[in-house]
């Protein structure tokens, strides 16, 4: 029975490069997971959009003295380039620009203020005598009351992921002129999360599928207490708020950008000219996965729950598996500092499928993990390669010179090819319930042992002794590798969609390899081979030098 799934991804400010902290935390694994359930067959929409309201915008034109809107459709337009170059298939990639997106979040916020959910209050907002203006968060830094991490937001601290009001830090500070800020009373909206606080704490208790992490930072946050939040600031940048009174106010970046993934998915029906086809998705028996970095578990396992339980009528997330950080080098990754691997600068230079290696292999799922460039150089040469690469070439090479261009007949199969066999569709079967349940780490790793083991078989086979005592023997042990290939290259499409596909075809099938979904696809007796070539290239032991000396230096973006 065919599944429903909805996969929203994190809305990444259009202020700015991607780099690999962004992909290692949402988009990779997201896509990974929409790639295996359209192979089995299940309706998938995946749905994402620069986030272009968001603080860092501001300061990005204010440093370029460029509009705001400038830097958005730069930026935007970089960020679709780096989704295809690198194979990132979302279903819709839009903004929070959109009328369609204004509309929506007026929608939200109507029905919440209808149902009593929004009220308005005053509350204390910093602002800058010297820049003369109300500050948004962003451009707020001070030390976090909680752990002492002395780069704060006004919003949140990166350091410990906790949500935070400005006049909670200490040694507050404008990022724009280094002056003390004084805070003024000002009438803002807030959301009334703490009328919450028990239907959460017994929905979040039935999700004992979600990751350790998801579980118990949501788990804190309920049991310290929610504190309502306002949803407006002073400010023009962002979307209007619908009511007399606010017109020189904007609805806060946190409290719209959730609402992307419902407005993101009425934008793709409307696209698709079915108004009403995002329904299935938000409805029903559909399922919805929200891919985020672990500084966002709070906004999607608490916020957006509880304003969806407010407006009622749609589905409340059915898993948050969110991944924790990416360092760099051993270093934590600092953009201000250009202590980050650019993804446009990687994709100008490098393989996408070896990067999807890489970080899929590594992945920090369940804890942090690091990127060197030493390790990446290894891994490209020593498995991609070595190991899968060169699997390929000399299985392929040795069919296509000794049999005729074609898969040759095994003939009776001996108890050491039919055990492979039986761990080809082991393998298979397991990478499936591990993506099912997002273990990507434990999948790619899964589906890599095969690769290990059938070189393991060929060595013990040695077909290329055999051709020359007993051809049966050696047709029969190559045509076996070339089945481990076929359940390779099916395994591993969510991973290295490239090269997965590139192998299809040298293997001889016809159309794409999605059209044969997520089975064993065994060769047929005489199938015509392509020409083998390679599927990786070998990297240069320099290139490991050459680029970590460039990390911490003067960032042209």
């Amino acid at each position: 029975m065919k599944e429903r799934i909805l996969i929203g991804v994190a809305w990444p400010y259009a202020n700015g490069p991607l780099h690999l902290g962004h992909i290692a935390g949402a988009y990779l694994p997201a896509d990974i997971f929409a790639r295996y359930h359209r192979l089995k067959g299940n309706e998938v929409l995946m749905v994402s959009g620069s986030d272009q309201h968001g603080t860092p915008i501001l300061i990005r034109a204010g440093q370029e003295s460029r509009s705001p809107q400038e830097i958005v459709s730069k930026y935007h337009q970089q960020f679709l380039d780096c989704w295809q170059k690198l194979g990132i298939s979302f279903d819709l990639f839009t903004t929070t620009g959109t009328q369609n997106h204004a509309q929506v979040v007026h929608d939200i916020f109507l029905t919440l203020l209808n149902k009593g959910y929004l009220y308005k209050d005053r509350a204390l907002q910093a602002y800058c005598p010297e820049c003369r203006r109300f500050l948004p968060d962003r451009y707020l830094e001070g030390v976090c009351p909680y752990c002492g991490f002395s780069e704060a937001r006004g919003d949140e601290c990166d350091h410990c992921g906790r949500p935070l009001n400005p006049s909670e830090l200490k040694d507050l500070h404008c990022v724009l002129c280094g002056s003390s800020p004084r805070f003024e009373s000002s009438e803002h909206f807030f959301l009334r999360l703490s009328a919450f606080q028990d239907r959460l704490k017994e929905w979040v208790a039935t999700q004992s599928h979600w990751r350790k992490n998801v579980a118990g930072t949501t788990w804190k946050f309920l049991n310290e207490g929610l504190k309502d939040r306002a949803i407006t600031r002073d400010m023009n940048w962002g979307v209007s708020v619908p009511q007399s009174g606010f017109e020189e106010k904007r609805i806060y970046v946190w409290f719209e950008a959730v609402i992307g993934y419902l407005s993101a998915s009425k934008e793709w029906a409307k696209l698709h000219h079915d108004e009403q086809a995002w329904k299935c998705f938000w409805e029903g028996d559909a399922k919805s996965f929200y891919f985020v970095g672990k500084d966002n578990i709070f906004f999607h396992t608490i916020v957006w729950p509880a304003m969806l339980m407010g407006y009622g009528g749609l589905n409340l997330p059915y898993d948050v598996p969110a991944n924790e950080f990416l360092t760099i080098e051993g270093k934590r990754l600092s953009t201000s500092r250009n202590w980050a691997v650019w993804l446009p600068d990687y994709l100008e230079r490098y393989d996408p499928d070896s990067l999807r290696y890489i970080l899929s292999v590594n992945m920090p799922d369940t804890a942090d993990s690091d990127f060197s460039w030493r390790e990446f150089v290894r891994r490209n040469n020593n498995e991609l390669v070595a190991t899968y690469g060169n699997l390929v070439h000399r299985v392929l090479s040795f069919a296509y010179r000794n049999f005729d261009g074609a898969v040759p007949s095994p003939g009776e199969l001996d108890s050491q090819s039919e055990a492979l066999f039986h761990k080809m569709e082991i393998m298979l079967n397991e990478v499936g319930k591990l993506l099912y349940h997002c273990k990507f780490k434990e999948a790619i790793k899964e589906a890599m042992s095969l690769a290990q083991e059938t070189n393991r078989y060929l060595d013990d086979q040695a077909p290329w002794r055999t051709i020359k005592e007993n051809r049966q023997a050696s047709a029969r042990s190559i045509y076996t590798a070339i089945s481990s290939l076929s359940a390779l290259k099916t395994a591993l499409y969510p991973f290295l969609p490239f090269s997965s596909e590139k192998l299809h075809s040298l293997l001889g099938f016809e159309g794409s390899l999605i059209d044969n979904g997520w089975r064993f696809q065994l060769p047929a007796e005489g199938q015509k081979l392509c020409q083998p070539q390679p599927l990786f290239s070998k990297l240069d032991e320099d290139v490991a030098d050459r680029e970590s000396s460039q990390l911490g230096s003067i960032c042209n973006w």
